[in-house]
């Protein structure tokens, strides 16, 4: 079973950037299909970005040219590159490891934008 770890979230003003990453262990992450989702106060949570095992990736349309995600199998670490962040991005941001068609969490990172 795969444990994951994210980091990387703070306070940032509007406009500003932060990657975030999520490092995993206890399975060949390779293998996994890797997924950034976010959940803001009062709402559900969305799945922000996706990146295959094979590196196809996809995008929720309101962060699309903003964010990037990518992986590093070497490191066992996906990232997410987010750039002109808005208030309306505030949340605690949770990586996600998926594989035929099970599904592993982190405890999430908090990313608030605000001036």
């Amino acid at each position: 079973q795969v444990q994951l770890v994210e980091s990387g979230g703070g306070l940032v003003q509007p406009g500003g950037s932060l990657r975030l990453s999520c490092t995993a262990s206890g399975s060949i992450f390779s293998i996994y299909n890797m997924g950034w989702y976010r959940q803001a106060p009062g709402k559900q949570r969305e799945l922000v970005a996706a990146i295959t095992s094979r590196g196809s990736t996809n995008y929720a349309d309101s962060v699309k040219g903003r964010f990037t995600i990518s992986r590093d199998n070497a490191k066992n670490t996906v990232y997410l590159q987010m750039n002109i962040l808005k208030p309306e991005d505030t949340a605690v941001y949770y990586c996600n490891a998926e594989r035929l068609g099970m599904g592993h969490w982190g405890k999430g990172t908090l990313v608030t934008v605000s001036s």
